[in-house]
C-alpha cells in the first residue's frame, strides 16, 4: 500500500493526458504517481509501430508551454497551413486555415509526443508505473487493485484521489459506474475508418506537399493525409460501414485498389503498399461519449477521452484533453477542497467539450462534401472580407476554434450566428461583387459583439 498524501495523486493511464498532467502537478510538488496498463513506450517502442497523427493548435500548445513542454514537442512537428483538397479530376487547390504562417496547426507524431511527455514528467519527479492495469476500485477503502498481464499480479494501491486519463475506454469509467450512475451514452457514428500510409519519395523527401492536411473529399466518404517528420504521412480512409463504397463492400486488398483507382486516382501510386496495409489494419470505430458526471466526489475525476470521447474531424481531441489537463491542475492548486475542485472543474469544461464534440460531428460533413461546393466556397470567401472588415467582431469559425482559447461553448454560439449571416448574404449569389455589403455590415454589427480572446 502507498503512503497517503493530501498532496497526492494517482492517475490512471501514462497518455498523452496523463503525462501532461502528471508533469504540470509534480512541478508543484504535489506526489505524482501514474500508473498504465502498457509496457513502457520508451522501452519497448511505441506499441503498434505505426504512425498515428495528430493536429495541435494553440490550446493544446498553450498548455505544453505551462509545462515547459513546446519546444520539445515543436522540434518534432510539421507545420499544416491548411487543407490541400484533392477533386476528383486531379485538380488541387490549398484552403488556408487563417490568414498566414502564424495561423496554422501542427501534425505531431502520437508516440514520439507521447515518450515526450513520459520522459518530461519523470524529470519533475512523477512516478510512472507500467504494466499496470486498473481491475477494481474500492472507493470506500480507498484502494485500487491493479493486475500485471505479464504474471497475473495483483497489486493494491491506496489513493486520495484518482483522475482518469485512460482514454475512451476507461477501466476508472467502468470502475466509477459501478458505484455512481454517471449518465453515460455513446453514439457511434455509421462511418469507420482504415489507416493506409504514404512512404518517402525515392530520394528521402515528402511525395506531395508537406505543410497541408490533404483531403479527398467524396460527398458522403473522403480520404485524408497529415504529415510526419519522418517523411511520411499517415493516410485515413474514411467510410460508411454499409452501402456502396462501405466497409460491407470493401473487403479485400482488391476492393481496396479498385475504389481507390475509380475515386482517389491520384493518390494510387502513393500508396504502394495499399493492398497489404488494407488487410492487415483493422478498421476503426468512431463515437461520441456523453456523460452527466465526471467524478465522485474527492475520490475520482476523469478528463479527455474517458470523459468525452469525440470524433476525430475538428483535429481538437487532443488539444480538448490537454486544456482540461491545464484547467483540473489550476482547480486543486486553488487550494480548495478537492470535490469542490473536481465539482468546478466539472462545471466549467462540460460545456466546452459538449461544444467542440457537436462541432466535431458537424466538420466531418464540411470536409466531406462541402469543400469542394461552390456555395461553401463562397461563403469562405466572405468570411474572409468580413474578418478584414469588421476585426475583432467578425472572426471566422476555425480561427476561434484553433487559433484562440476562447471557450469552445462561445466559438460554437458565435460560429453558429456568422453561418447565418454568411448564408443569408451570399444566398443565390455566384460572385462577392453581387453582395449588398450595406445589409450584410449592418447584419454584423447588430448580431456579433466584439470579441476579445481572453483566456
Amino acid at each position: 500500500m502507498t503512503q497517503r498524501n493530501e498532496k497526492s495523486l494517482t492517475i490512471i493511464g501514462a497518455g498523452l493526458a496523463g503525462a501532461l498532467l502528471a508533469t504540470l502537478m509534480a512541478r508543484q510538488g504535489w506526489q505524482v504517481a501514474v500508473y498504465e496498463k502498457r509496457g513502457d513506450p520508451r522501452v519497448k517502442g511505441y506499441e503498434g509501430g505505426r504512425s498515428i497523427n495528430l493536429a495541435l493548435a494553440e490550446r493544446g500548445r498553450h498548455a505544453l508551454r505551462q509545462a515547459n513542454a513546446d519546444d520539445a514537442v515543436m522540434a518534432q512537428a510539421v507545420m499544416m497551413r491548411g487543407r490541400m483538397v484533392h477533386s476528383l479530376d486531379g485538380r488541387t487547390q490549398l484552403q488556408r486555415y487563417g490568414r498566414d504562417d502564424s495561423e496554422v496547426i501542427w501534425s505531431v507524431h502520437r508516440g514520439d509526443l507521447n515518450i515526450t511527455l513520459l520522459n518530461l514528467a519523470e524529470q519533475a519527479g512523477a512516478s510512472l508505473c507500467f504494466h499496470r492495469r486498473l481491475d477494481d476500485v474500492d472507493f470506500d477503502a480507498g484502494v485500487a487493485r491493479f493486475v500485471d498481464d505479464r504474471d497475473d499480479g495483483h497489486h493494491d494501491i491506496g489513493f486520495e484521489s484518482l483522475i482518469g486519463a485512460d482514454g475512451a475506454g476507461s477501466s476508472l469509467r467502468a470502475a466509477m459506474m459501478r458505484n455512481t450512475d454517471l449518465g453515460e451514452r455513446t453514439d457511434f457514428l455509421d462511418h469507420s475508418y482504415k489507416e493506409l500510409e504514404i512512404p518517402p519519395a525515392a530520394d528521402g523527401d515528402f511525395m506531395i506537399e508537406p505543410n497541408a492536411l490533404h483531403i479527398w473529399p467524396r460527398g458522403h466518404y473522403m480520404c485524408i493525409a497529415l504529415p510526419n517528420d519522418e517523411k511520411t504521412f499517415t493516410v485515413t480512409l474514411f467510410l460508411p460501414n454499409h452501402g456502396d463504397p462501405g466497409f460491407d463492400s470493401i473487403r479485400s486488398g482488391d476492393d481496396a485498389m479498385a475504389l481507390f483507382q475509380r475515386d482517389f486516382a491520384d493518390a494510387v501510386p502513393l500508396i504502394p503498399r495499399l493492398r497489404s496495409d488494407w488487410e492487415s489494419n483493422p478498421p476503426g470505430l468512431l463515437a461520441t461519449l456523453y456523460l452527466d458526471r465526471w467524478h465522485i466526489d474527492s475520490r475520482a475525476v476523469l478528463l479527455g477521452d474517458a470523459a468525452h470521447a469525440m470524433v476525430p474531424f475538428h483535429g481538437q481531441g487532443m488539444n480538448c484533453a490537454f486544456e482540461d489537463c491545464v484547467a483540473l491542475a489550476n482547480h486543486l492548486l486553488a487550494g480548495t477542497d478537492r470535490a469542490q475542485a473536481f465539482a468546478a472543474f466539472e462545471r466549467q469544461r462540460q460545456p466546452d467539450a459538449r461544444a467542440i464534440q457537436h462541432m466535431a460531428l458537424e466538420n466531418y460533413l464540411e470536409m466531406r462534401d462541402k469543400v469542394d461546393n461552390p456555395d461553401f466556397l463562397l461563403q469562405r470567401e466572405l468570411e474572409r472580407s468580413l474578418q478584414e472588415r469588421h476585426p475583432g467582431r467578425f472572426i471566422p469559425h476555425y480561427t476561434m476554434v484553433s487559433f484562440m482559447r476562447i471557450p469552445y461553448s462561445l466559438a460554437l454560439q458565435r460560429s453558429e450566428i456568422q453561418r447565418e449571416i454568411l448564408v443569408e448574404s451570399t444566398r443565390g449569389l455566384s460572385s462577392l461583387h453581387q453582395v449588398d455589403w450595406q445589409a450584410t455590415d449592418a447584419r454584423v454589427r447588430e448580431r456579433l459583439s466584439p470579441l476579445a480572446d481572453g483566456a
